[in-house]
């Protein structure tokens, strides 16, 4: 009887399994992963609620700083300390069509004009220092209103920049009233 050995062999892959196998990993991978840019976080929009907090904890803040925003506040410029020329500032912002109120010595709501900066109407400027500090302002959107305080406290947001001077007034003189008992 003949036996007949059969040798197993054993068998891997060809080299063009192995390619298409990586082909397809790699499409997978650019299909899911393309954008997601891992480990980097991305710039918040600057808002009013956010204005103070997002100019005081960035990287170019040092001392002082001054705000300015034309376009109808659809482009902004950033100035470290208060003798430097103003750069571009590049974060993404969602400050469009802000108008700007202050009160007067009769407390009344008082529409700000800053004037123009290259050609273009100023729509915003706010002063930022190193102790927490700020322009006081009411600002005023399509949607609402808001108070940013000098220092105390968080901005709020009101319907009405009527409601918003009422609050300031109000909170003015709660800061006034604290020292009557000395």
């Amino acid at each position: 009887m003949l036996h007949i050995k059969r040798y197993q062999t054993n068998r891997g892959f060809s080299l063009i399994e192995l390619l298409i196998v990586i082909l397809i990993i790699s499409i997978v991978y650019f299909l899911g992963f393309s954008g997601v840019e891992m480990g980097k976080k991305r710039p918040k929009a600057l808002t009013p609620l956010s204005l103070k907090t997002t100019i005081i904890s960035s990287k170019s803040f040092s001392q002082e700083a001054t705000l300015l925003c034309t376009n109808q506040c659809r482009s902004c410029y950033l100035r470290n300390g208060f003798s430097l020329d103003f750069e571009p500032y590049t974060s993404p912002l969602d400050l469009k069509d802000i108008k700007a109120y202050t009160i007067d010595k009769y407390e009344s709501l008082l529409p700000i004009e800053y004037g123009r900066y290259k050609d273009e109407k100023i729509c915003l400027i706010m002063h930022f220092y190193n102790n927490g500090s700020s322009t006081q302002i009411i600002l005023e959107n399509d949607k609402e209103s808001y108070f940013l305080p000098a220092l105390f406290g968080e901005p709020k947001t009101f319907s009405s920049p009527q409601e918003a001077k009422e609050y300031w007034l109000k909170e003015s003189r709660t800061l006034f009233d604290t020292g009557d008992f000395y």
